[in-house]
């Protein structure tokens, strides 16, 4: 599961594929993807397949099965992955060899599966997922049955080469599911919620914390509102809720899709999230001008909240330079939530695209000097690193190995920070006690540093008798080879 070229980031990323997609009748479906998740300002980040994102939102959702179509290496590292982060979901997997695909077979067996696994007493819901091969090929999903004896049958193409990052793959598959449901609301009665808010609920868009939620709902209910569903949903019915709701926040701003079946539920979308004083602020006044409140329960929500932040971020303060990267869609919540614990942020990149959900954080850092780059690519994290040597540095696990080899402290964003509540006060000053005890550690990193210099790097490393001469020739005679290679298998498995 490599990535083609330093900017493509997907096993299957290239030209070949997508315009074998488009002539096989998916250049609607990529169409559509090119708009939701726009790519720049180079081809595409790299990240993990993005069809994880999309599993992973399925295998996490009760009485739903999840079937892949895909080659077997690529189904085999899709379903280690999910299981490694925690899933405990049987993953259907529909094989298929050149004659399936090419004579349409493959098609009949996916939909022979579907059936036996339609069973009511089991499922609510049947997520058939077409990887990068299938989606060239044009297996045509959208002929499925909408529905087999009561369970729902969603079938979404989720291909490295239409999908920017993992991230936006969740989107993909909320986003269906969102629009299956609204058009069941549309039609008559619905599944009640397990639990039902006797108050206006704020719905959640973006995975967070377990924590955050109860944040966000104590700040909301001075306004006399609740915190809805999260969305992506844990339960079907849960989808249902989250569109009958008063506002919808936009907690990660790259939900496209999903926020396109809110706005066509008539649904008002607010960006940012309750992060720090000056987040919570702006975020429970527009909040309160979405649902409008009257002037008097805004200002009371506001200042209730305030002082309890503002002292939370006091205590803990954050001193030093930090560079911020990842591709969780949180990262410039992150990077708001140190600036007003005292950091000096230098430099903060997301792989997610810029939209006008993130226009507020964008804003207010710019307003602080804090550079941002949206679709980032490891290279220019990398670079931030070099240039900028932090005290700390917040990354994805290369940024983190390149900023510990060259003695800087470092966090892996996922695990670290993202395992951490971000909003209201619960958030103010959670991050401090990891980040501190990680730039308190620079006099290890030194002695480790001094220990080992003069040992080099690279194919040198170690201690020689002949030191080892680097040959970039062979390695670019390399590279063109392997390229001609991918290109020829790329042409075959079309």
């Amino acid at each position: 599961m490599g990535r083609a070229t330093a900017v493509e980031g997907a096993c299957a990323s290239g030209d070949t594929l997508r315009q074998a997609a488009e002539q096989a009748g998916k250049g609607e479906i990529l169409a559509r993807y090119a708009a939701d998740y726009p790519r720049g300002p180079h081809d595409q980040p790299q990240s993990m397949c993005p069809a994880f994102g999309s599993l992973r939102v399925g295998l996490r959702m009760r009485r739903t099965a999840t079937v892949l179509s895909g080659s077997a290496c690529c189904v085999y590292g899709l379903t280690f992955t999910s299981h490694f982060y925690g899933a405990r979901r049987t993953v259907g997997y529909v094989p298929f060899n050149s004659e399936t695909l090419v004579t349409g077979k493959l098609f009949e067996d996916i939909r022979e599966a579907v059936f036996k696994l339609a069973d009511p007493a089991l499922y609510d819901t049947i997520v058939v997922t077409n990887l990068c091969v299938p989606t060239a090929s044009g297996v045509p999903l959208q002929l499925l049955p909408k529905e087999i004896d009561g369970v729902r049958v969603i079938g979404i193409d989720v291909p490295g080469f239409g999908i920017p990052t993992h991230a936006e793959a969740k989107d993909v598959l909320a986003g269906a599911m969102l629009k299956y449901a609204r058009g069941e609301a549309e039609q008559g009665p619905v599944a009640a919620p397990r639990v039902r808010s006797e108050r206006p609920t704020i719905t959640l868009l973006g995975e967070m914390f377990p924590a955050d939620p109860v944040g966000i709902g104590m700040l909301l209910e001075p306004l006399g509102l609740a915190a809805g569903p999260v969305v992506p949903t844990r339960e079907w019915r849960e989808l249902y809720a989250a569109l009958d709701c008063a506002a919808v926040a936009a907690i990660h701003p790259f939900y496209t899709a999903s926020i396109r079946e809110f706005t066509a539920a008539g649904r008002a979308i607010v960006p940012s999230a309750p992060v720090g004083c000056d987040g919570t602020d702006a975020w429970l006044e527009a909040v309160g001008q979405a649902c409008n409140l009257p002037r008097a329960r805004i200002d009371a929500a506001r200042n209730a909240a305030l002082g309890p932040i503002r002292a939370a971020l006091a205590a803990r303060p954050i001193r030093g330079r930090i560079t911020v990267s990842g591709y969780e869609g949180s990262e410039l919540l992150v990077a708001r939530l140190l600036v007003e614990s005292g950091a000096d942020v230098a430099y903060v990149g997301t792989a997610c695209p810029q939209t006008p959900w993130s226009e507020p954080d964008r804003a207010w850092l710019d307003q602080r000097g804090v550079p941002v780059q949206y679709r980032a690519s490891l290279e220019q994290d990398l670079a931030a690193v070099d240039a900028l040597t932090p005290d700390l540095a917040i990354g994805t696990t290369p940024v983190v190995q390149h900023a510990k080899a060259r003695g800087i402290p470092a966090l892996y964003f996922t695990n670290l920070i993202s395992a951490r509540p971000l909003m209201g006060v619960a958030g103010a000053g959670s991050l401090a006690t990891v980040v501190n005890a990680a730039m308190a550690g620079k006099a290890r990193f030194d002695r480790m540093t001094a220990f080992f210099e003069g040992v080099g790097d690279g194919a040198a490393a170690g201690v020689w008798e002949d030191l080892p001469s680097d040959r970039p020739e062979f390695k670019a005679r390399y590279a063109k080879q392997q390229a001609a290679l991918r290109k020829s298998e790329e042409a075959v498995g079309c």
